[in-house]
């Protein structure tokens, strides 16, 4: 989902994924730490240089609601270097992919682990997964431009 000059708009990931080459990453939650820190600024010094490997999209997504989502993008400037910011509002996506994670004490309840994927017409190619929380070196953009 992100928010559209209507309000929410539901978006198919599949309709963004078919017939492209896509770069996915799925983190626990904007304007936390090592989100904001790291791991979309990752993203944001790549997506030149992924571009040009022939990536056709970059996609951050969050379980945050999409106005969230959407003052986290104009706080960093996200969509300006190109990157799209969706929502996974309830979940549903994170959990369907098995990538949820819950801690209770600070509020996060099925919360998107932190990963990067390369998707290439709708099939994941490569993904990989932080093994430490508060990390972001598997599922940095720069490793991921690596893999490329």
């Amino acid at each position: 989902m992100r928010l559209g000059t209507a309000g929410p708009e539901p978006v198919s990931l599949a309709s963004l994924t078919e017939g492209r080459k896509i770069v996915l990453f799925g983190l626990p939650g904007a304007f936390t730490a090592t989100c904001s820190a790291a791991h979309l600024p990752s993203f944001i010094r790549t997506a030149d240089d992924l571009r040009a490997k022939g990536v056709d999209d970059i996609i951050c997504m969050s379980v945050n609601d999409p106005w969230v989502m959407d003052a986290w993008d104009k706080s960093t400037g996200a969509s300006k270097a190109g990157i799209t910011m969706l929502s996974d509002p309830d979940g549903a996506l994170t959990i369907s992919m098995g990538l949820e994670f819950s801690a209770p004490p600070v509020g996060f309840i099925n919360r998107t682990r932190r990963f990067a994927a390369i998707v290439e017409n709708g099939v994941v190619t490569l993904l990989n997964e932080e093994e430490e929380r508060g990390v972001c070196n598997f599922t940095a953009g720069e490793t991921i431009l690596d893999a490329l």
